[in-house]
């Protein structure tokens, strides 16, 4: 059986794939190296490989870097560093690791510590928001007695302006920014945002 053969597809959704990946590809090194190499690819903008769990995340954007695509390149970066045996950890340095290792491995990548990782990211950067919305909102105290209808509506502008943010924030510093014409919709879309939203604020 080769080598990419023993990449199994375990689950798949639009811009999400799943592999299990053999043991030999676990070892710090040759992770660290198979993800490099797909975060290269355009399309791709987050590889995770869960060394305890001999498993491998792959998020995508379909119109970009199609599934079948995808694989092809996946295929092809295995058949590469197979080549590159240094990267590979040999059996003893892995007895060395020993089971403690593997315990704290797979308690970081457990369902319930994955869950707790995102909500408390989630929450900080929600609170990090709410701050700032705050802020700007005790200082627009005098415009809400004059104009309330005009204050409310442009506060529900920022909170949607911050959500936007929050959801294309990958996107953004891992693809926009580095390819601005590849993505020039997506910028021309931004900076239309922006000028609706200073055109709110102007005065009448």
């Amino acid at each position: 059986m080769t080598i990419q053969k023993q990449f199994v597809l375990r689950y798949r959704e639009e811009g999400h794939l799943r592999f299990q990946i053999p043991e030999r590809y676990c070892g710090a090194a040759i992770a660290n190296a198979l993800t490099a190499k797909l975060m290269a690819i355009d399309g791709i903008y987050r590889v995770k490989v869960y060394r305890g769990q001999k498993k491998l995340s792959i998020r995508y954007q379909e119109t970009v870097c199609d599934f079948k695509a995808l694989a092809k390149f996946l295929f092809h970066i295995v058949a590469g560093l197979e080549k590159q045996t240094a990267l590979f950890e040999t059996p003893e340095k892995n007895a060395k690791a020993g089971s403690n290792s593997r315990i704290k491995e797979k308690l970081k990548q457990s369902k319930v510590s994955r869950w707790f990782s995102r909500k408390y990211e989630d929450a900080r950067e929600t609170l990090q928001a709410a701050k700032i919305v705050t802020k700007v909102g005790l200082k627009r105290q005098k415009k809400f007695l004059n104009d309330p209808e005009k204050t409310i509506i442009d506060f529900l502008n920022d909170i949607l302006v911050l959500f936007l943010i929050r959801l294309h924030w990958d996107h953004i510093t891992k693809e926009w920014i580095p390819k601005p014409l590849k993505y020039r919709n997506e910028w021309m879309a931004v900076f239309y945002m922006i000028f609706l939203l200073m055109r709110s604020r102007r005065p009448k």
